[in-house]
């Protein structure tokens, strides 16, 4: 049918798009209040064009409503515990006690299961405490007894690159 018309209705290929690459691996991104990458920028989509798909979790009400929007958590701990996440993602935000109660519950799960945690902005500090490592940069990954700092995003594509 529009091979028989000459005009500007034709369908046509979107020029400048730029897809994300496949989906690999599910991580679970904690949500905070205010939640910050710090100054590496947006994390969120640096994951999902390494091929990362984010499965919020809740840490509360307030957590569920980021830039006006609210976010439907379609994850749980048990995603964690029963290994189908291959990590959490952990960004900076607002720290009130049952938010970081709640935060340092689901690192507990992921740090028992031996899942790495990547940590930004003041997340890295959180993390660090919780695996009882010494951390200091914009970004960094935690796994068992060890972190391995992020200070820019093509460490952070390495990084991911590993996960499996």
């Amino acid at each position: 049918m529009y091979a028989q018309r000459n005009t500007s209705t034709s369908p046509r290929p979107r020029q400048g798009f730029s897809r994300p690459a496949a989906v690999r691996l599910r991580m679970a991104l904690i949500m905070r209040k205010g939640m910050d990458f710090g100054p590496l920028g947006d994390m969120e989509t640096a994951l999902r064009f390494d091929g990362v798909s984010l499965a919020p979790i809740s840490t509360g009400d307030a957590s569920l409503i980021n830039g006006g929007v609210t976010v439907l958590a379609t994850a749980t701990g048990d995603d964690i515990t029963s290994g189908r996440v291959k990590g959490v993602v952990l960004p900076g935000g607002e720290a009130n006690e049952a938010g970081v109660a709640q935060v340092k519950a689901l690192l507990t799960l992921a740090r028992a299961q031996g899942l790495p945690v990547l940590a930004f902005a003041d997340g890295v500090a959180l993390a660090a405490e919780s695996f009882g490592v010494a951390a200091d940069a914009p970004g960094a990954v935690f796994q068992g007894d060890k972190a391995a700092l992020i200070n820019e995003r093509a460490e952070l594509s390495a990084v991911v690159a590993t996960i499996s």
